[in-house]
């Protein structure tokens, strides 16, 4: 199984507001950069499709070390989902979750890796998050 290091970060210029994306992707010596962005969006949904975009590029089951700065993406696909799940994709106080699209798309692009969730304290001076936070800022840039 390839190993593959990924680094994720979302921007919003308003929140909401116009928003980007960006993900570095590291295997071995090579590296894939990706952005994009939306007119009309949130810092959480970003951070959400900074991840499932990255995924969504990998031809085959990886081993992946997925970093993000994000709590939100963290805390909700290793702690939050099941139990969003279980109650038809509602919280604990019974109201609809939040991005359920991109939950959603989520869950169903983990399937086929092996993926450790590593939080990354953003705005620290760690390189490849720094890089990421780059270039979810040319996303917001390229909807402009």
């Amino acid at each position: 199984m390839d190993k593959i290091k990924i680094y994720t970060d979302g921007a919003c210029k308003g929140n909401p507001g116009i928003g980007g994306w960006g993900a570095l992707l590291v295997a071995g010596t090579k590296e894939k950069e990706l952005f994009g962005g939306e007119k009309d969006s949130t810092n959480n949904r970003m951070e959400l499709m900074a991840v499932i975009q990255a995924l969504g590029v990998l031809k085959r089951p990886c081993e992946i070390a997925l970093h993000t700065d994000s709590q939100y993406v963290l805390k909700g696909i290793t702690e939050w989902i099941q139990g969003w799940k279980a109650k038809g994709w509602k919280t604990a106080s019974r109201t609809p979750v939040k991005n359920v699209d991109l939950w959603q798309a989520l869950d169903a692009a983990r399937t086929t890796h092996k993926i450790e969730w590593i939080w990354v304290r953003g705005h620290s001076g760690h390189p490849e998050n720094e890089r990421a936070d780059q270039l979810a800022n040319r996303g917001v840039e390229s909807v402009r």
